[in-house]
């Protein structure tokens, strides 16, 4: 029974350190651009290999930064008892772990799918590991910024898994959750902010104003959605995507003035986790738009 609740508490630790929460909206949007990239259902086997060469090598860029962070997470409340910071894994094994995975998604995307997904993929735990956690989280309040784009590459693996190629459609799905990572993550940040100054991280919040960095959330989210809403000029989506696209865009633009306007933080929470389902929804909306084109009005 002890070895069976041992075993049990190790691939929980294991699982963890890939962040499935965190997996589950990336998988979304690289679902939903092979949705437009195919013109409707996209092929079930392609989908299920792309999902899974996808959470593999998220995974395991999210393995690499436990191990590349324990230290931070050990000073941080919210991260503390994460497997390496609390030392049930190694930071050796959640780097071997990582590498493993990245390893096993680039020979699957690569061997079933094509190459130039299966570098996209491996390109996405690059930047995240090299441009965001070794280079820029310690050093700069741009972090987040520049270091967002790794998680904006899941729908190029998308797009280039149907297509073999990369196109403007998925160009601007890459710029949408480019734009959308800074607002959602310094909302998050706004709530944290003691733990991030606790660890030495210069998150914006820690750095700047509470006024600027209300400022800067603002003006990312009115960026934000106009490029979502202009998305619908190249033709891959209609007026069912560019419908949902301005609602949910005033949904998120109504949260962050009202942030903007508040005392204090009020109205952080708010955004933040509006922000994970407006994500969610537009890519929902895309996929709705895509099949409503091809099998109700095509």
């Amino acid at each position: 029974m002890r070895a069976t609740h041992h075993a049990s508490g190790v691939l929980g630790d294991y699982v963890a350190l890939t962040k499935p929460r965190i997996i589950s909206l990336l998988l979304i949007t690289a679902v939903g651009s092979m949705f437009l990239a195919a013109g409707g259902w996209p092929d079930p086997l392609l989908t299920a290999l792309v999902v899974l060469g996808g959470y593999l090598a998220a995974g395991g860029a999210n393995a690499l930064n436990h191990s590349l962070e324990g230290d931070i997470d050990q000073r941080m409340q919210r991260t503390q008892r994460r497997p390496v910071a609390s030392g049930r894994v190694s930071q050796r094994q959640a780097f071997l772990f990582g590498t493993a995975l990245n390893l096993a998604a680039f020979a699957i995307l690569a061997l079933f799918v094509n190459v130039l997904s299966a570098v996209l993929a491996i390109s996405g735990t690059l930047i995240y590991i090299f441009v965001y956690t070794k280079g820029l989280k310690r050093t700069t309040p741009q972090n987040i910024v520049i270091g967002g784009a790794a998680g904006a590459v899941p729908p190029l693996v998308g797009w280039a898994a149907v297509t073999g190629t990369i196109e403007l459609p998925a160009v601007y799905l890459f710029v949408i959750i480019f734009l959308w990572t800074p607002p959602h993550f310094w909302a998050l940040a706004l709530l944290i902010k003691d733990d991030y100054a606790r660890a030495g991280i210069p998150m914006l919040p820690v750095v700047s104003t509470l006024a600027e960095t209300k400022r800067q959330i603002l003006l990312y989210t009115v960026v934000l959605v106009v490029v979502s809403a202009s998305f619908a000029a190249t033709g891959a989506v209609g007026w069912i995507y560019l419908v949902g696209a301005l609602a949910l865009g005033g949904g998120f633009l109504i949260r962050a003035v009202r942030l903007a306007r508040a005392d204090g933080i009020k109205g952080a929470k708010a955004l933040y986790v509006f922000s994970i389902a407006y994500l969610a929804l537009l890519f929902g909306v895309a996929i709705a738009d895509s099949l409503v084109d091809r099998y109700l009005i095509g």
